[in-house]
């Protein structure tokens, strides 16, 4: 791998990797006993609290957690089109999260470009600490940006230094440059979030076609590698440190060379990879993604297929699975509500069916004459409400009733639900002491500045 990062090529030596010598040479070989010993000390299940106690999730073994999208620049709803994200648009996103049990953890949601970059963290995680009481995201683009973060989860969850080292309440995203380069900001998020004991996701970014090999194994293989270095330097950094997997493997449009999600080797990839993460025994990461650039059966479908890769291959986050559209440049309230659907009817559907004497309806059976039909039988009523699942979006009626409720196609009526869940939002109990305390340190932090990407 090039390590860009003076510091983390030093944390690789002293571990006995080889460390090219010279100002232009900063490619770190990585011994496989350094790699096998290293891994080794990463645990298979991690845990990740929230404001909220009960909404602290487990990543690993055979949980599921569903994470919406994270980090397009612009956003998009039915009523103001396509556009820049603001932070306006970031909170409207999390106030939406915030009211959906489905999705676990905050994430990105989408780039708030009314605000300068070097207070922009400042703004987002404030945010984040008081319109939910879910687990926290914190993008790593520079040490004091990430020490920041650190500082303002402590103030919310009032903790002191020691404490927030042994509970994690944070998670991150890294992304390796690939091919084989770990660039200085994700470099440092990783040594950064390994010495505060929280969670780091280690997510190459292999598209198969332009930054991996055209083979599906190849690209596999490429993202297996930086895995293993990243999962690597915060193991040597800190043993024991919280780390997931992250598998992106999808591929390109080799004639637009345009990105594809929910494609066929999408699919296998993810399937492959959680085989990858169980081999070395740790939690892995995947996605529900989609190409398409607007709310459509494409983008359905496409999120559908990237979702059941990740399912069948067994991933503990699936990021992106509400709300990513065109690649991961829009996020889209739109489709966001769609996304909801479709994972709360996964969920439902994994429901066992109660097979107890009551449920069996013996006595429904006998009093029903053939022929007949069960509307009105009291074992239904007793069911009315209950019996099945509840959509948010699906229209269920006759065509003719459709038309008289006015032709609203899924894309328009997931308009109408997220407007109506924006307007039922509550904002989570936060005692005013801990905000006052928060938006002092965030006034404090811009008049110094804030911090500058590095």
């Amino acid at each position: 791998m090039r390590v860009l990062l003076p510091e983390a090529r030093e944390i690789f030596r002293a571990a006995g990797a080889s460390v090219g010598h010279g100002a232009d040479d900063e490619m770190v070989r990585i011994p496989a006993e350094v790699v096998d010993e290293a891994v080794s000390r990463a645990p298979s299940i991690v845990g990740l609290g929230a404001v909220d106690p009960a909404k602290a999730i487990s990543i690993g073994a055979d949980h599921i957690n569903f994470f919406p999208v994270g980090g397009p620049p612009f956003v998009s709803d039915l009523d103001h089109g396509r556009r820049p994200g603001t932070l306006a648009d970031y909170e409207t996103f999390m106030k939406l999260f915030q009211g959906f049990d489905i999705l676990a953890a905050n994430a990105p949601f989408v780039e708030p470009q009314d605000i300068p970059v070097d207070v922009r963290h400042l703004h987002i995680t404030r945010s984040q600490l008081v319109l939910t009481d879910k687990p926290t995201f914190a993008f790593t683009r520079g040490r004091q940006r990430v020490q920041d973060v650190f500082e303002m989860l402590r103030i919310r969850h009032g903790l002191g230094l020691d404490e927030f080292v042994e509970q994690p309440v944070v998670w991150a995203n890294i992304n390796t440059n690939s091919p084989r380069q770990l660039d200085i900001p994700m470099a440092l998020g990783i040594i950064d979030m390994a010495r505060a004991g929280q969670v780091c996701v280690m997510t190459p970014f292999t598209l198969a076609g332009a930054m991996a090999p055209v083979s599906l194994a190849g690209a596999l293989l490429l993202q297996h590698a930086e895995a293993l270095a990243a999962i690597t330097l915060a193991q040597l950094t800190r043993a024991g440190a919280p780390v997931v997997y992250g598998g992106f493997t999808s591929n390109v449009d080799l004639r637009s060379g345009s990105p594809a999600f929910g494609t066929p080797e999408a699919v296998r990839g993810a399937i492959a990879t959680g085989q990858l993460a169980r081999l070395i025994d740790v939690p892995w990461r995947s996605s529900g993604s989609s190409a398409s650039p607007t709310e459509d059966a494409q983008g359905a479908w496409e999120t559908m297929f990237n979702l059941q890769g990740a399912i069948r291959g067994g991933a503990n986050i699936i990021l992106h699975s509400a709300g990513w559209q065109e690649g991961g440049l829009v996020a889209s309230l739109e489709k966001l509500i769609l996304d909801v659907e479709i994972l709360r009817t996964i969920v439902e559907s994994w429901q066992p069916i109660d097979m107890s004497a009551d449920e069996l309806a013996f006595d429904a059976i006998a009093g029903v004459e053939p022929g007949g039909h069960f509307f009105g039988e009291p074992h239904a009523l007793e069911r009315f409400e209950t019996a099945f699942y509840d959509p948010i979006v699906a229209a269920r009626v006759s065509f003719e009733q459709w038309v008289e409720d006015g032709e609203l196609d899924a894309r328009a009526r997931a308009n109408e639900v997220w407007k109506q869940r924006l307007n039922e939002y509550e904002q989570p109990p936060v005692d005013d002491a801990i905000v006052a305390e928060l938006d002092d340190f965030v006034a404090r932090r811009t008049a110094e500045g804030g911090a500058a990407p590095e």
